[in-house]
């Protein structure tokens, strides 16, 4: 967090970390998204100098976008990826 944090903002920090950790983040990632979130919301309260224009013109907060911009993969994997993933996990087909 920057010095000249808030306490609102240094108590957003630590919950988003934490909650990032314990959905199986390890602390690196976890300080990583916890730091990315704050930072977002401080630009678009106006609480920096200089703000992105995807921080200040994005509809959704972070938090309620909730990671729709994380890429997942394939949407519709095919058959390989399939057989190989059930291989990696020990399922007979």
């Amino acid at each position: 967090m920057p010095a000249a944090s808030s306490l609102k903002r240094e108590r957003q920090y630590e919950h988003i970390k934490d909650s990032a950790e314990k959905r199986g983040a390890s602390t690196g990632r976890a300080k990583e998204i916890a730091a990315r979130m704050v930072n977002k919301e401080r630009a678009r309260s106006g609480e920096v100098r200089q703000a992105g224009r995807t921080s200040t013109q994005d509809k959704k907060s972070a938090s309620q976008r909730g990671g729709q911009r994380t890429y997942r993969g394939p949407v519709n994997p095919t058959r390989d990826p399939l057989y190989e993933e059930a291989r990696k996990r020990n399922i007979a087909h």
